[in-house]
């Protein structure tokens, strides 16, 4: 950035103030009234100014001008070369932004499918489990209907062998 206050050395010369760009700003609108006030020539649109201090001004905006001018195209190659280092760090946030976020659906619909999957093995297990339940309970039926069929027989047998028994009592206890 270019400061007002800069001062140019020559290697004979006296330290000498360049001009601000407000001065040189200054001298070339005092060459625009110069020329807007010039007296015009009879007879025709051309006007007269002084050649000589016309001359200077333009001299002196030719010498002074560029040194202004590279510190304005330095400024601007600056600003360029910010813009561009912020729009790659912004294009870089912006990818891994992107990345980010598509991890993060992937994560969630893999989540989500094996939310699903396990839910369906839930209902699975529920399933088979159901089955096997009442496979076993069919199974205990089986067993209850065989146990109930065998101690029914052996009730039957003891009913019988004790009315034997009680028909042998009677049998022993006839008087003779």
């Amino acid at each position: 950035m270019v400061d007002d206050d800069i001062i140019a050395e020559g290697p004979d010369e006296e330290r000498e103030a360049l001009p601000t760009v407000g001065e040189l700003q200054e001298l070339v609108d005092e060459m625009v009234v110069a020329l807007r006030e010039a007296r015009t020539v009879p007879l025709s649109s051309n006007v007269l100014v002084d050649r000589e201090q016309f001359l200077a001004n333009l001299e002196r905006l030719r010498n002074d001008l560029p040194d202004e001018m590279r510190a304005a195209r330095w400024m601007v190659r600056e600003r360029e070369a910010f813009i561009g280092r912020t729009n790659e760090k912004a294009r870089d946030v912006m990818d891994k932004a992107r990345a980010r976020a598509t991890e993060l659906v992937s994560q969630s619909r893999i989540m989500a499918e094996a939310v699903e999957e396990a839910n369906a093995l839930i209902r699975q297990a529920e399933a088979e489990g159901s089955r096997i339940r009442l496979e076993a309970e069919d199974e205990i039926d089986r067993w209850f209907v065989r146990l109930d069929t065998v101690f029914t027989g052996v009730v039957n047998q003891l009913r019988d062998a004790r009315a034997e028994l009680y028909e042998a009592r009677e049998i022993d206890e006839v008087p003779e």
